[in-house]
């Protein structure tokens, strides 16, 4: 039997995850995305034209290069350890 090694350490950052994960895609210009209530960037990328209404799919990442997958993942990190590091440094 398979074993999941990919378990989060606070189960319930997994919204919070996941909207930081589609207001960056949203932010490169990537067509996927959730309608989630606190999600405004995806909304605002659809309503400026930067990414296509039509083109959001649910919650499918399948289209997505993995070089932009990448990105996004890339930018979490940096934004997660810019928090941290903010947090660290006002004690």
């Amino acid at each position: 039997m398979a074993r999941s090694n990919n378990v989060k350490v606070v189960p319930e950052s997994k919204q919070a995850l996941d909207i930081l994960k589609y207001e960056i895609a949203a932010e490169l210009g990537l067509p996927v995305g959730k309608n989630f209530s606190l999600n405004a960037d995806t909304e605002f990328a659809t309503e400026l034209g930067a990414i296509p209404s039509t083109s959001i799919k649910e919650d499918y990442w399948g289209h997505i290069s993995a070089r932009d997958a990448g990105a996004v993942g890339g930018t979490i990190t940096r934004r997660l350890i810019q928090k941290a590091e903010e947090v660290l440094f006002t004690l």
